[in-house]
């Protein structure tokens, strides 16, 4: 992570585990427990950076901010739970994830208690702009989730079908973020709409790589099982540009791998050396380059500061990272 914003956001970042810790607290212990073991096993904090950037860039002081960028991680952690019994996944950052420890029935109640908590933290904050941001995100979130999980292997899934998924399972929570530090810093209703864009093309950027890595990335680097995609039946961009780009017999070779009930690692090369013959990855990438280039665009009207740089440095990482 590049060192301005690391400087920029170590003292917030603290304030905001903190807000963790003290919003997970519950008499049921496990609760606290699961929540401990997802929230402090250190994800990157995206969202709340974001978040925290957004209102600095938009001229916020005060630190409103804290509280909120806890709830936009509350909201991700619980979607991220969620999503690790629908894909039976066994690792989370690196780390066994919670339904591999605790079993699938107690991370979801734990994902309800995330959601349901980060609803009653917006109401104390109590701004009912926000909440209508948040909820609204909170609602296209599930919404994506459930499309994704409608064209499970559906391998006739175009690009604009992909880009749609993703900008509701990804992209609107990142784009909430952004909106709301406008929101805190009392920006004109254009420079919020801008800000909302920069989010959104971000996020799609975001899990534009994030597709990408889980064909090319190191698993201790990348924190999750590699291939995992693939045996999921997820169709992601690399996948959907092969399809289009193969001939008929190679085709039909990625079907009969897709279909197959158990995926071996031979399978897994076979497909990852046809995503590379056909430039997939390059594909991917240069297509995340573009979104980052277009959520930058957003950012023109506002003064050079601190803050604009640090954000603008956390775009340019989004295609960078490889984890």
């Amino acid at each position: 992570m590049h060192h301005t914003i690391q400087q920029l956001l170590e003292d917030d970042l603290k304030r905001v585990e903190a807000e963790f810790k003290r919003n997970l607290d519950s008499d049921v212990r496990l609760i606290s427990q699961i929540g401990e073991h997802l929230l402090l096993s250190g994800g990157k904090r995206f969202r709340p950076m974001i978040l925290i950037l957004s209102a600095k860039l938009c001229g916020y002081e005060g630190d409103r901010y804290v509280p909120l960028a806890s709830i936009i991680e509350f909201i991700h952690t619980a979607s991220l739970l969620h999503d690790d019994v629908v894909d039976d996944a066994e690792l989370r950052r690196g780390n066994a994830s919670a339904n591999a420890l605790w079993g699938s029935e107690a991370s979801v109640l734990v994902g309800d208690f995330l959601f349901s908590k980060s609803f009653s933290l917006m109401v104390r904050d109590g701004d009912i702009r926000i909440l209508r941001i948040i909820s609204d995100a909170a609602t296209q979130l599930a919404e994506g989730e459930m499309q994704e999980l409608i064209k499970t292997s559906d391998l006739s899934l175009a690009e604009d079908g992909y880009i749609s998924i993703i900008t509701r399972k990804t992209a609107a929570l990142i784009s909430a973020a952004s909106r709301i530090g406008a929101i805190l810093g009392g920006v004109s209703p254009e420079e919020e709409t801008s800000m909302g864009d920069f989010g959104l093309n971000l996020g799609i950027a975001f899990q534009l790589v994030d597709d990408t890595l889980d064909y090319i990335s190191d698993e201790k680097e990348f924190g999750k099982t590699i291939g995992i995609d693939l045996k999921d039946g997820k169709v992601t961009l690399p996948l959907i540009h092969t399809l289009r780009k193969c001939t008929p017999g190679e085709r039909r070779k990625l079907e009969s791998v897709f279909f197959s009930d158990t995926i071996e690692h031979q399978d897994f090369v076979l497909v990852v050396e046809m995503i590379d013959k056909y430039g997939a990855i390059g594909y991917a990438i240069d297509r995340a380059r573009n979104f980052v280039q277009q959520a930058k665009d957003c950012l023109v009207s506002f003064d050079p500061c601190d803050a604009k740089t640090a954000i603008l440095a956390l775009a340019d990482y989004v295609v960078e990272r490889r984890s």
